[in-house]
């Protein structure tokens, strides 16, 4: 936890911004992998910690948007529950860490819900929460805009409290891409890197973000099938990110040759990507729309494959074109804080869209998940990546798609290529950036 008077001041700013009704933001409880009693590892929801900081399950929060009173409500541990779990911390200790008031128990909350006019909600990600709302709302009754627009006008700007532990998650991201590369060799599995990875992320105190992608099938964008056996030159790429105690994410990719230097072929296409992640952090200021930075991330690939012979015509056009997204099919990046994909639960366009940058409808460039200008205090992720994705590309070819633009006869050397992607995580600058991690 930060200070408490942290999230005093978020949750303070918060009612002011929503200004009238009841606010409620239900923490997790514990989602069971099979049967109650083997649950997966706790994860805590990400906005009830932003302004409550606390890590335990089933606790809801509730702020009065007009008076800023701030309830925390949850049941007692039971003596079974400290048979088995040990002693408990009791719910006016966890309200006093986070300056707030005691409100009751579970039932409680939901009474009170049940009273209340006006309610403001979040969307909802797990059936236990949509359950609880469900209790007391009118089915008419929809996620809160107004209370979404709020958080994410919060979230979306790093203090430097917050910086110190996204700096913490890079660091030990790092520190297990560096094991990864010293440790995968011809004859291990993508498993034992992966276990590798996760042991590291474990051991720093944390866990990781999210699934580690270990992939000899760089290609397969989210690949979470680890049963490859490494050979001597594959190209492993390896996109996995340490969460720290604190809740907060880390999100780098890395590629490399498996026991050997890369080949003539690989360094090239790797050159592209790197110049490509470069150039782009360069740019990187307060004021550029995300959207420029991927269409230049587009620009750079194109003009690499040109010069190996896979792309061909105008570069400009061909990026308008969408011809680029045979190779680069995903976006240049996105939010990154106490979620990986910052605030995405909250729904992608309202954080990453606004009236003036609209998701583009192309293939692609549609799934970028960041278009708007960049502010001072954004911590995004720069990802560029080349792929030569067999399905795809036979597709494309079959139908004639943007010939103008692909050499598909070259593309014949390139099929069980692979894919490399490499990224780092930035925070903008009030001139221009800073990559996370590199103090």
């Amino acid at each position: 936890m930060f200070t408490t008077q942290t999230y005093v001041a978020r949750r303070k700013q918060l009612a002011e911004a929503v200004g009238h009704g009841l606010i409620i933001l239900p923490g997790n409880g514990e989602a069971p992998m099979n049967y109650a009693g083997n649950p997966y590892p706790f994860r805590q929801d990400s906005t009830f910690r932003y302004f409550a900081g606390l890590n335990q399950p089933d606790l809801i929060l509730t702020i009065n948007a007009e008076t800023g009173e701030s309830l925390l409500y949850g049941d007692e541990a039971t003596l079974d529950d400290m048979v088995w779990m040990g002693e408990q911390t009791g719910l006016d200790e966890l309200a006093q860490r986070a300056g707030l008031q005691v409100g009751g128990n579970l039932q409680k909350a939901v009474d009170t819900l049940c009273l209340s006019e006006v309610v403001h909600y979040l969307p909802t990600y797990r059936d236990a929460r949509q359950m609880l709302l469900c209790q007391c709302l009118n089915e008419d009754d929809r996620p809160s805009e107004k209370l979404i627009r709020a958080v994410i006008a919060q979230r979306s700007y790093k203090s430097a409290e917050e910086l110190a532990e996204m700096d913490r998650a890079v660091t030990t991201s790092m520190a297990m891409h560096r094991a990864a590369a010293a440790g995968a060799k011809p004859g291990m599995r993508e498993a034992e890197v992966a276990g590798m990875v996760e042991g590291l992320a474990i051991s720093a105190g944390g866990r990781l973000a999210y699934a580690a992608i270990v992939s000899r099938d760089g290609h397969i964008l989210h690949n979470h099938a680890h049963h490859n056996v490494l050979r001597e030159g594959d190209l492993l790429l390896i996109d996995a990110g340490a969460e720290t105690p604190s809740g907060y994410a880390g999100d780098i990719t890395r590629t490399f040759a498996v026991g050997a230097e890369m080949t003539a072929k690989q360094q090239a296409v790797y050159d592209i990507v790197d110049d490509a992640k470069r150039r782009v952090i360069e740019a990187i200021r307060p004021g550029v729309p995300f959207r420029e930075l991927h269409d230049l991330s587009a620009r750079i690939i194109t003009n690499g494959l040109k010069q190996l012979g896979l792309m061909k015509g105008d570069t400009a056009e061909a990026v308008a074109a969408g011809a680029h997204a045979l190779f680069y099919p995903h976006g240049l990046g996105h939010m990154i804080g106490l979620d990986v994909h910052d605030m995405e639960d909250l729904g992608e366009d309202f954080v990453g869209y606004d009236e003036e940058f609209q998701r583009s409808e192309q293939f692609g460039t549609r799934n970028l998940r960041l278009g708007r200008r960049l502010e001072e205090g954004f911590t995004i992720t720069v990802e560029p990546g080349i792929y030569f994705i067999p399905i795809l590309t036979d597709r494309w070819r079959a139908e004639g798609k943007h010939t103008e633009y692909i050499n598909y006869d070259a593309l014949a050397a390139y099929r069980d290529f692979g894919g490399i992607r490499l990224e780092d995580n930035v925070v903008v600058t009030a001139d221009n950036c800073r990559v996370l991690g590199s103090v």
